[in-house]
């Protein structure tokens, strides 16, 4: 069911500043930059080849992930795991008990949709199961 990962998500309080370093100092090229839940977050993926690095800035002051960045200007958030079909990986994570029958399916970048599991069912980690960027298409 799983395809691999999509994507690994940090928090950043600034955007630009993040850039400097992964963008400027790391040679990361930007794949996205787009605008989620209703204009409370940037997202901006850059592209790791096979995945993306997704550096996501809180635009509100009272955004639930100014509290996940407590002082720090950075924080790795969650995992982000590609899969065919949203829906189905939802059954089976509801089935396994990770995540619960009313939890979201939610609009993502590019398109699709994606859910995040219970993290304290995936021990702790915060998972986004997303679907998969389309694939390339073969020689």
């Amino acid at each position: 069911m799983l395809r691999g990962i999509d994507h690994v998500a940090i928090v950043v309080r600034d955007t630009e500043r993040a850039l400097r370093f992964w963008r400027d100092t790391m040679g990361l090229r930007v794949a996205l930059t787009a605008r989620a839940q209703a204009g409370t977050v940037q997202l901006t993926n850059l592209d790791l080849g096979d995945a993306h690095l997704q550096l996501v800035e809180p635009l509100t002051d009272d955004h639930p992930l100014l509290t996940w960045l407590g002082e720090r200007e950075t924080a790795l958030h969650h995992l982000g795991l590609a899969v065919d079909d949203v829906s189905a990986y939802k059954d089976h994570a509801v089935a396994s008990g990770l995540a619960s029958e009313d939890t979201p399916i939610i609009p993502a970048t590019m398109g699709r949709r994606a859910v995040f599991l219970d993290a304290d069912a995936a021990h702790g980690v915060v998972i986004e199961i997303i679907a998969g960027r389309p694939r390339e298409a073969g020689p």
